[in-house]
Protein backbone atom coordinates (compact mmCIF):
# COMPACT_ATOMS: atom_id res chain seq x y z
CA UNK A 1 0.00 0.00 0.00
CA UNK A 2 1.31 3.58 -0.96
CA UNK A 3 1.88 5.84 2.29
CA UNK A 4 0.08 9.08 1.84
CA UNK A 5 3.09 10.30 3.50
CA UNK A 6 5.58 9.23 0.44
CA UNK A 7 7.14 11.96 -1.02
CA UNK A 8 7.47 11.97 -4.80
CA UNK A 9 10.65 11.40 -6.21
CA UNK A 10 12.03 15.19 -7.78
CA UNK A 11 10.06 16.77 -5.22
CA UNK A 12 12.00 18.55 -2.36
CA UNK A 13 10.52 20.05 1.27
CA UNK A 14 11.04 23.13 1.79
CA UNK A 15 10.34 24.87 5.48
CA UNK A 16 9.05 28.54 4.51
CA UNK A 17 10.94 30.68 6.72
CA UNK A 18 9.73 32.59 9.77
CA UNK A 19 7.97 35.85 9.59
CA UNK A 20 10.26 38.86 9.67
CA UNK A 21 7.03 40.87 11.59
CA UNK A 22 4.48 40.03 13.75
CA UNK A 23 1.25 40.52 11.78
CA UNK A 24 0.03 43.82 14.44
CA UNK A 25 -2.94 42.57 14.45
CA UNK A 26 -2.14 39.80 16.66
CA UNK A 27 -2.07 42.54 19.55
CA UNK A 28 -6.02 43.16 19.78
CA UNK A 29 -6.83 39.09 19.62
CA UNK A 30 -6.99 36.73 22.46
CA UNK A 31 -6.79 37.83 26.16
CA UNK A 32 -4.80 40.54 24.50
CA UNK A 33 -8.18 42.58 23.70
CA UNK A 34 -9.12 42.41 26.89
CA UNK A 35 -6.73 44.68 28.44
CA UNK A 36 -8.58 48.06 29.16
CA UNK A 37 -11.96 49.43 29.39
CA UNK A 38 -12.03 48.18 33.75
CA UNK A 39 -15.17 48.82 35.77
CA UNK A 40 -15.36 52.38 37.25
CA UNK A 41 -17.73 52.06 40.21
CA UNK A 42 -19.08 53.98 43.13
CA UNK A 43 -17.54 53.56 46.76
CA UNK A 44 -20.56 53.41 49.29
CA UNK A 45 -18.43 54.29 51.96
CA UNK A 46 -17.69 57.73 50.01
CA UNK A 47 -20.73 59.63 50.55
CA UNK A 48 -19.94 61.70 53.34
CA UNK A 49 -20.73 65.55 52.96
CA UNK A 50 -22.25 64.99 49.47
CA UNK A 51 -18.74 63.22 47.99
CA UNK A 52 -19.53 61.42 44.92
CA UNK A 53 -16.75 58.56 45.06
CA UNK A 54 -15.44 56.29 42.49
CA UNK A 55 -12.61 53.45 42.13
CA UNK A 56 -11.11 52.43 38.69
CA UNK A 57 -10.43 48.92 39.33
CA UNK A 58 -7.11 48.28 37.28
CA UNK A 59 -7.09 45.03 39.12
CA UNK A 60 -9.23 43.67 36.61
CA UNK A 61 -7.32 43.99 33.46
CA UNK A 62 -6.53 40.16 32.56
CA UNK A 63 -2.94 40.06 34.00
CA UNK A 64 -4.34 41.60 37.06
CA UNK A 65 -3.06 45.82 37.40
CA UNK A 66 -2.69 48.47 35.43
CA UNK A 67 1.22 48.01 34.28
CA UNK A 68 -1.43 45.48 31.27
CA UNK A 69 -1.81 48.69 29.37
CA UNK A 70 1.67 50.34 29.02
CA UNK A 71 3.18 46.51 28.92
CA UNK A 72 0.93 46.55 25.41
CA UNK A 73 1.29 49.87 24.52
CA UNK A 74 5.14 49.76 24.51
CA UNK A 75 5.01 45.97 22.65
CA UNK A 76 2.44 47.22 20.34
CA UNK A 77 5.07 50.11 19.32
CA UNK A 78 8.17 47.62 19.39
CA UNK A 79 5.90 45.76 17.00
CA UNK A 80 5.07 48.40 14.43
CA UNK A 81 8.44 50.43 14.10
CA UNK A 82 10.28 46.42 13.98
CA UNK A 83 12.01 46.59 16.94
CA UNK A 84 10.16 43.29 17.93
CA UNK A 85 10.16 40.38 15.96
CA UNK A 86 9.60 36.59 16.35
CA UNK A 87 12.97 35.63 18.23
CA UNK A 88 13.25 38.93 19.77
CA UNK A 89 13.81 38.70 23.69
CA UNK A 90 12.16 41.36 25.75
CA UNK A 91 14.14 42.14 28.85
CA UNK A 92 12.75 44.18 31.95
CA UNK A 93 13.04 45.79 35.50
CA UNK A 94 10.33 45.17 37.50
CA UNK A 95 9.00 45.22 41.24
CA UNK A 96 5.80 42.73 40.05
CA UNK A 97 3.11 44.34 38.21
CA UNK A 98 4.61 45.79 34.78
CA UNK A 99 6.78 42.44 34.78
CA UNK A 100 3.35 40.29 34.69
CA UNK A 101 1.63 42.13 32.25
CA UNK A 102 4.87 41.77 29.90
CA UNK A 103 4.85 37.99 30.43
CA UNK A 104 1.40 37.50 29.70
CA UNK A 105 1.80 39.31 26.03
CA UNK A 106 4.94 38.10 25.81
CA UNK A 107 3.27 34.44 26.50
CA UNK A 108 0.56 35.27 23.56
CA UNK A 109 3.01 36.68 21.19
CA UNK A 110 5.09 33.70 21.74
CA UNK A 111 8.40 35.68 23.07
CA UNK A 112 10.93 34.90 25.27
CA UNK A 113 10.57 37.13 28.36
CA UNK A 114 13.40 37.73 31.18
CA UNK A 115 12.01 39.63 34.14
CA UNK A 116 14.81 41.54 36.52
CA UNK A 117 13.37 41.50 39.95
CA UNK A 118 14.26 41.95 43.61
CA UNK A 119 14.35 40.34 46.90
CA UNK A 120 11.60 42.26 47.85
CA UNK A 121 8.95 41.17 45.33
CA UNK A 122 6.36 38.73 46.60
CA UNK A 123 6.68 35.61 46.13
CA UNK A 124 3.24 35.34 44.57
CA UNK A 125 4.17 38.37 41.96
CA UNK A 126 7.67 35.67 41.23
CA UNK A 127 4.88 32.53 41.00
CA UNK A 128 2.90 34.57 38.49
CA UNK A 129 5.94 35.63 35.93
CA UNK A 130 6.98 31.78 36.29
CA UNK A 131 3.36 30.56 35.70
CA UNK A 132 3.44 32.44 32.31
CA UNK A 133 6.67 31.36 31.54
CA UNK A 134 8.77 34.38 32.20
CA UNK A 135 12.50 33.67 32.96
CA UNK A 136 13.08 35.66 36.43
CA UNK A 137 16.62 37.34 37.31
CA UNK A 138 16.48 37.94 41.21
CA UNK A 139 18.62 40.77 42.00
CA UNK A 140 19.70 39.71 45.98
CA UNK A 141 21.59 43.28 46.52
CA UNK A 142 20.75 46.72 46.41
CA UNK A 143 22.91 48.74 44.80
CA UNK A 144 25.73 49.70 47.58
CA UNK A 145 25.78 53.83 46.77
CA UNK A 146 22.18 54.38 46.66
CA UNK A 147 21.02 51.39 49.14
CA UNK A 148 18.27 50.92 46.65
CA UNK A 149 17.58 48.57 44.36
CA UNK A 150 16.37 49.81 41.21
CA UNK A 151 19.55 50.73 40.45
CA UNK A 152 21.08 47.43 40.61
CA UNK A 153 18.04 45.79 38.96
CA UNK A 154 19.02 48.29 35.99
CA UNK A 155 22.28 47.08 35.68
CA UNK A 156 21.51 43.65 35.44
CA UNK A 157 19.35 43.97 32.62
CA UNK A 158 22.22 46.26 30.71
CA UNK A 159 23.74 43.05 31.24
CA UNK A 160 21.30 40.73 29.65
CA UNK A 161 20.56 43.09 26.95
CA UNK A 162 24.50 42.88 26.08
CA UNK A 163 24.04 39.12 26.31
CA UNK A 164 21.05 39.09 23.52
CA UNK A 165 21.73 40.48 21.02
CA UNK A 166 18.48 40.48 19.34
CA UNK A 167 16.51 41.44 22.19
CA UNK A 168 13.98 44.69 23.83
CA UNK A 169 14.02 47.11 26.24
CA UNK A 170 10.76 48.14 27.55
CA UNK A 171 12.13 50.74 29.66
CA UNK A 172 8.98 51.44 31.89
CA UNK A 173 10.34 54.40 33.67
CA UNK A 174 11.67 56.38 30.37
CA UNK A 175 9.18 55.19 27.48
CA UNK A 176 6.65 57.70 26.55
CA UNK A 177 4.10 54.87 25.45
CA UNK A 178 4.00 54.61 29.33
CA UNK A 179 1.94 57.61 29.83
CA UNK A 180 0.37 57.46 26.72
CA UNK A 181 -0.93 54.08 27.44
CA UNK A 182 -3.06 55.88 30.21
CA UNK A 183 -3.87 59.02 28.91
CA UNK A 184 -5.66 56.94 25.74
CA UNK A 185 -6.60 54.36 28.22
CA UNK A 186 -7.32 54.88 32.17
CA UNK A 187 -8.18 58.91 32.27
CA UNK A 188 -9.96 59.00 28.96
CA UNK A 189 -12.55 56.21 30.13
CA UNK A 190 -12.84 57.69 33.78
CA UNK A 191 -13.75 61.70 32.13
CA UNK A 192 -15.88 59.36 29.45
CA UNK A 193 -18.29 57.22 31.92
CA UNK A 194 -18.47 60.25 34.15
CA UNK A 195 -18.91 62.92 31.33
CA UNK A 196 -16.44 65.40 31.79
CA UNK A 197 -16.87 66.10 35.45
CA UNK A 198 -14.14 65.09 37.39
CA UNK A 199 -13.63 67.08 40.42
CA UNK A 200 -10.57 64.75 41.45
CA UNK A 201 -8.21 62.48 40.26
CA UNK A 202 -6.28 60.27 43.23
CA UNK A 203 -3.49 58.40 41.37
CA UNK A 204 -0.39 56.44 43.00
CA UNK A 205 2.98 56.73 41.74
CA UNK A 206 5.96 54.88 40.70
CA UNK A 207 7.27 55.38 37.44
CA UNK A 208 4.82 58.22 36.94
CA UNK A 209 3.24 56.97 34.08
CA UNK A 210 -0.45 56.93 35.41
CA UNK A 211 0.15 60.60 36.68
CA UNK A 212 1.54 61.97 33.76
CA UNK A 213 -1.24 59.93 31.57
CA UNK A 214 -3.71 61.42 33.49
CA UNK A 215 -2.30 64.86 33.75
CA UNK A 216 -2.01 65.18 29.53
CA UNK A 217 -5.45 63.93 29.03
CA UNK A 218 -7.03 66.68 31.63
CA UNK A 219 -5.00 69.24 29.41
CA UNK A 220 -5.85 67.99 26.27
CA UNK A 221 -9.50 68.01 26.93
CA UNK A 222 -9.70 71.14 29.19
CA UNK A 223 -11.16 69.54 32.14
CA UNK A 224 -11.20 71.10 35.65
CA UNK A 225 -10.15 68.00 36.99
CA UNK A 226 -7.07 68.36 39.56
CA UNK A 227 -4.83 65.70 40.18
CA UNK A 228 -3.65 64.52 43.83
CA UNK A 229 -0.50 62.52 43.47
CA UNK A 230 -0.21 59.65 46.16
CA UNK A 231 3.39 58.70 47.23
CA UNK A 232 5.15 56.30 49.30
CA UNK A 233 6.87 58.55 52.27
CA UNK A 234 10.42 57.50 51.91
CA UNK A 235 10.25 57.91 47.64
CA UNK A 236 12.09 60.37 46.15
CA UNK A 237 9.97 61.57 43.21
CA UNK A 238 8.77 64.86 45.07
CA UNK A 239 11.78 65.65 47.21
CA UNK A 240 11.61 63.61 50.04
CA UNK A 241 14.50 61.76 52.06
CA UNK A 242 15.00 58.23 51.37
CA UNK A 243 13.81 55.87 53.64
CA UNK A 244 12.56 52.12 54.00
CA UNK A 245 9.33 51.25 51.51
CA UNK A 246 7.89 48.04 51.93
CA UNK A 247 4.80 48.37 49.21
CA UNK A 248 5.96 47.03 46.17
CA UNK A 249 6.25 48.90 42.98
CA UNK A 250 4.70 52.57 45.00
CA UNK A 251 6.85 55.63 45.19
CA UNK A 252 11.11 55.05 43.99
CA UNK A 253 14.53 55.36 45.17
CA UNK A 254 15.53 57.32 41.99
CA UNK A 255 13.59 60.05 40.08
CA UNK A 256 11.63 58.94 37.11
CA UNK A 257 12.55 60.82 33.33
CA UNK A 258 8.76 60.53 32.85
CA UNK A 259 8.12 63.15 35.77
CA UNK A 260 7.35 66.45 34.23
CA UNK A 261 6.96 70.07 36.81
CA UNK A 262 3.65 70.78 37.57
CA UNK A 263 1.92 67.02 36.84
CA UNK A 264 -0.04 67.06 40.68
CA UNK A 265 -2.15 69.90 42.05
CA UNK A 266 -1.51 67.71 45.13
CA UNK A 267 1.09 65.35 46.50
CA UNK A 268 0.09 63.53 49.62
CA UNK A 269 2.83 61.02 51.18
CA UNK A 270 1.32 58.00 53.10
CA UNK A 271 3.39 55.52 55.06
CA UNK A 272 3.92 51.34 54.87
CA UNK A 273 0.94 51.33 57.53
CA UNK A 274 -1.18 53.66 56.03
CA UNK A 275 -1.30 51.06 52.90
CA UNK A 276 -1.74 48.64 54.79
CA UNK A 277 -4.50 49.99 56.97
CA UNK A 278 -6.36 51.40 53.45
CA UNK A 279 -6.05 47.71 51.91
CA UNK A 280 -8.05 46.34 54.94
CA UNK A 281 -10.67 49.17 54.96
CA UNK A 282 -11.58 49.15 51.55
CA UNK A 283 -11.86 44.82 52.36
CA UNK A 284 -14.02 45.64 55.30
CA UNK A 285 -16.32 48.69 54.17
CA UNK A 286 -16.27 47.75 50.29
CA UNK A 287 -15.68 44.08 49.71
CA UNK A 288 -12.99 45.45 47.64
CA UNK A 289 -8.99 42.98 47.75
CA UNK A 290 -7.12 45.51 46.11
CA UNK A 291 -3.35 45.96 46.57
CA UNK A 292 -0.62 47.71 48.69
CA UNK A 293 -0.27 51.01 46.63
CA UNK A 294 -4.14 51.66 46.21
CA UNK A 295 -4.72 51.40 50.15
CA UNK A 296 -2.14 54.72 50.23
CA UNK A 297 -4.57 55.68 47.51
CA UNK A 298 -7.73 55.40 50.14
CA UNK A 299 -6.04 56.64 52.94
CA UNK A 300 -5.11 59.78 51.28
CA UNK A 301 -8.33 60.16 50.18
CA UNK A 302 -9.37 59.76 53.60
CA UNK A 303 -7.06 62.39 54.75
CA UNK A 304 -8.09 64.93 52.42
CA UNK A 305 -11.95 64.25 52.61
CA UNK A 306 -12.99 66.97 55.02
CA UNK A 307 -10.85 69.69 52.77
CA UNK A 308 -12.87 68.66 49.67
CA UNK A 309 -15.91 70.99 48.77
CA UNK A 310 -19.29 69.77 49.19
CA UNK A 311 -20.60 67.46 46.57
CA UNK A 312 -17.19 67.00 45.01
CA UNK A 313 -16.91 63.76 42.35
CA UNK A 314 -13.64 62.26 43.03
CA UNK A 315 -12.05 58.84 41.33
CA UNK A 316 -9.19 56.84 42.74
CA UNK A 317 -7.41 54.64 40.44
CA UNK A 318 -6.60 51.16 42.33
CA UNK A 319 -3.67 49.83 40.40
CA UNK A 320 -4.06 45.97 41.14
CA UNK A 321 -5.70 43.38 43.45
CA UNK A 322 -4.82 42.31 46.69
CA UNK A 323 -4.51 38.05 46.14
CA UNK A 324 -0.67 39.09 45.50
CA UNK A 325 -0.56 40.41 48.84
CA UNK A 326 -2.25 37.45 50.96
CA UNK A 327 0.76 36.82 52.70
CA UNK A 328 1.42 40.03 53.48
CA UNK A 329 -0.95 43.03 53.50
CA UNK A 330 -3.56 40.08 54.06
CA UNK A 331 -1.51 38.07 56.60
CA UNK A 332 -2.63 39.56 60.14
CA UNK A 333 0.71 37.57 61.38
CA UNK A 334 2.96 39.91 58.64
CA UNK A 335 1.01 42.90 59.71
CA UNK A 336 1.45 42.06 63.69
CA UNK A 337 5.24 41.63 63.17
CA UNK A 338 6.17 44.56 61.55
CA UNK A 339 3.35 47.08 63.07
CA UNK A 340 2.25 45.41 66.31
CA UNK A 341 -1.44 44.55 66.88
CA UNK A 342 -3.24 47.43 64.55
CA UNK A 343 -6.44 45.76 63.60
CA UNK A 344 -8.44 48.15 65.28
CA UNK A 345 -7.19 50.83 62.69
CA UNK A 346 -9.64 49.32 60.30
CA UNK A 347 -12.29 47.50 62.55
CA UNK A 348 -12.88 50.70 64.61
CA UNK A 349 -16.74 52.18 63.06
CA UNK A 350 -17.46 49.68 60.70
CA UNK A 351 -20.72 49.96 61.22
CA UNK A 352 -20.97 54.04 60.79
CA UNK A 353 -20.12 53.47 57.08
CA UNK A 354 -22.04 55.93 55.53
CA UNK A 355 -23.81 53.70 52.23
CA UNK A 356 -25.10 56.61 50.57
Amino acid sequence: MKSYFEIPAGVELVTPPPPARFDPAVLDAGVLAAVGHTPLVPLRGGGRNGLKVYAKLEGLNPGGSAKDRPALGILRRGVETGAIRPGTVVVESSSGNMGIGLAQACRYLELRFVCVVDARTTTQHIRILRAYGAEVDVVRHPDPESGEFLPARLRRVRELLELHPHSFWPDQFANEGNPAAHRTGTMREIAAELDGEVDYVFCATSTCGTLRGCAELIREEGLSTRVVAVDALGSVIFGGPPAERIIPGFGSGLMPALLQPGLADRQVHVTNLDCVVGCRRLAHREALLVGGSSGGVYTAFERMRGELPEGSTCALVFCDRGERYLETIFSDEWVTERFGDVSHLWRANERNVSWS
